[in-house]
């Protein structure tokens, strides 16, 4: 609903710090981007009763992965907004399915990911030899 609430004033990007130097990132698009691919769904259950696949993600074909790495997640747009939209939100979900779902995350994020699952910690210490540079 937060993308039909959207007054498409720019406040959000205006103050998008990644927006600000140049990167991708317009949470403004994004609202619409998003608006967009819902209107795109909905004329397709009124043709056909039922969604039919088009072949077309909201990932992808109108947001992305470049714009959703450029967002540093500071709030500027959420705090920004008159009308308390948040298109962090949109944005934090749609990296948890890039990551979660389809495994697409930048090679240093792997590392880290690996060393969480294998050794609970971002480092690759394992657990006993954690504090082992405490006795150098």
């Amino acid at each position: 609903m937060d993308a039909y609430s959207c007054s498409e004033c720019g406040r959000c990007t205006d103050a998008c710090p990644a927006n600000s130097t140049g990167k991708l990132l317009s949470p403004r698009k994004i609202m619409m981007a998003t608006r967009d691919r819902i209107e795109t769904i909905s004329k397709n259950i009124a043709i056909n009763k039922v969604f039919v696949p088009d072949g077309k993600t909201l990932l992808h074909d109108y947001i992305t992965v470049e714009e959703l790495r450029a967002c540093t997640t500071c709030n500027a747009c959420v705090q920004e907004c008159p009308i308390s939209i948040s298109p962090l939100d949109i944005i934090i979900e749609l990296r948890r399915s890039l990551v979660m779902e389809q495994s697409n995350a930048p090679q240093e994020w792997n590392s880290m990911f690996s060393n969480i699952e294998n050794n609970f910690a971002p480092w690759k210490f394992s657990p006993d030899d954690r504090d082992a540079w405490t006795k150098a």
